[in-house]
């Protein structure tokens, strides 16, 4: 890829969009909406609102060999090699390394130069932000957590400090980027069922402040008589709110605690992002197989006939399996279900396909208003420039390019009547 982030097998001929366009002229006539970017977190984004007394059980920073670490239930945490990102690695600098044509031996070796934090004060101030995403082409975004998807699992084990963690982390980001800014930026608070009547009381708060999406970890949940479906009945009052309020849930990639069962196969430790193996690239999907599967068979589509929801930064390869499996198995216990399966599946889930995964692929297969994109900004993994998404959405019709590109996204920001 190129400083400008378009594919160079793409440069010096215009986008199939439009014939008379480029890339730029198009994303900036349509106004992108991208359903999904990024903030980099605070250093307080936890410990703002964290109660006194409650440092050890949840998140406290010590400074290790003059490095900052952050200590969630008293252990280093992991999932995020520098939880202060600064230095900070340049978006989609990781593009050549994902398509296989930058070979390294390490993937620290694909990153590059790193920038200093303060060179770029869009990742924590969304003024800044929005002044961005107009250069960008971005009419709106909603914007997911860096850190915190990676929280969850860590503290599985308490509950109450579980709860804690996260309604203290939901104040900060409404406090530094709101959940429906300036009709633009719908940052998605995020959830954990655990406890369902505090996740209900902490979602009511969220509902009252205008939260639009939320965010919700495709996974068992931890409760205190062990894990159960997102889908069980127990969680029926947090679901009945979203389903009355028109939220969208979004299952946004972090620690699924999936590495408990992939070390059965392979020990590698605890969960950390860019640490791969081949065999934990090839289940890495299954964690959203599973959360959107538990959704359909276990009924919560049927119960809450209103709830929408997107996976996000999960990629779409799981998609050609579960819609195989479902019909597979509504052959057999089709009277479980109170419609085909997957129909189930095209009516109420958003995928947004990595851009190398052939999205028009999946538009057949979902339908085109199923599909939303989404450029994973300013990740290292995601693409420099949004708008080039656009690129692999070339022969598709204008109408099918702005249902992806913007209007899907759109109005999942819209609440369902």
């Amino acid at each position: 890829m190129d400083t400008t982030g378009i594919d160079k097998k793409d440069a010096g001929e215009p986008p199939q969009y439009c014939s008379t366009m480029t890339v730029t002229e198009t994303a900036s006539s349509i106004g992108l909406f991208d359903a999904d970017n990024h903030y980099y977190e605070a250093e307080d984004a936890f410990t703002r609102y964290q109660a006194r007394g409650m440092a050890n059980r949840c998140m406290q920073w010590v400074t290790t060999n003059d490095k900052r670490r952050l200590l969630v239930a008293g252990s280093m945490n992991r999932f995020i090699a520098n939880p202060t990102f600064d230095p900070i690695a340049r978006p989609g600098c990781l593009d050549a390394w994902y398509k296989g044509t930058l070979q390294v031996t390490e993937i620290r070796d694909a990153f590059g130069e790193l920038e200093p934090l303060a060179s770029r004060p869009e990742y924590r101030d969304r003024d800044a932000r929005l002044a961005l995403m107009d250069r960008q082409g971005l009419e709106g975004a909603l914007l997911f957590p860096t850190l915190g998807v990676g929280i969850e699992q860590a503290l599985a084990h308490d509950i109450d400090a579980l709860q804690h963690a996260f309604s203290c982390f939901n104040r900060w980001l409404h406090d530094d980027w709101g959940f429906a800014y300036r009709e633009r930026i719908f940052a998605a608070p995020y959830f954990s069922l655990s406890d369902v009547d505090a996740a209900v009381a902490d979602l009511e708060w969220a509902i009252e402040r205008d939260a639009r999406v939320v965010c919700l970890r495709a996974a068992p949940v931890p409760t205190a008589s062990g894990t159960r479906s997102p889908a069980d009945p127990q969680f029926d009052p947090f679901w009945h709110r979203v389903n009355e309020a028109g939220l969208v849930v979004a299952f946004h990639t972090g620690d699924s605690g999936y590495t408990a069962q992939t070390d059965a196969w392979e020990p590698f430790g605890s969960f950390r992002s860019f640490q791969f193996t081949p065999f934990r690239l090839l289940s890495g999907d299954r964690p959203t197989f599973d959360a959107i599967g538990a959704l359909i068979c276990h009924g919560l589509f049927a119960r809450f006939p209103k709830v929408r929801v997107a996976s996000i930064e999960n990629g779409a390869a799981w998609v050609d399996n579960l819609a195989k499996k479902l019909n597979k198995i509504a052959v057999t216990y089709g009277h479980a279900f109170a419609e085909p399966p997957v129909e189930t599946l095209r009516r109420h889930v958003f995928v947004s396909p990595f851009h190398e995964e052939d999205p028009g692929h999946y538009i057949d297969l979902l339908g085109a208003e199923q599909v939303i994109f989404g450029s994973d900004f300013p990740h290292a993994e995601g693409i420099a420039e949004p708008r080039t998404y656009v690129n692999d959405l070339a022969g598709q019709p204008e109408d099918v390019i702005d249902k992806v590109m913007r209007t899907n996204t759109r109005g999942l920001t819209r609440r369902a009547a």
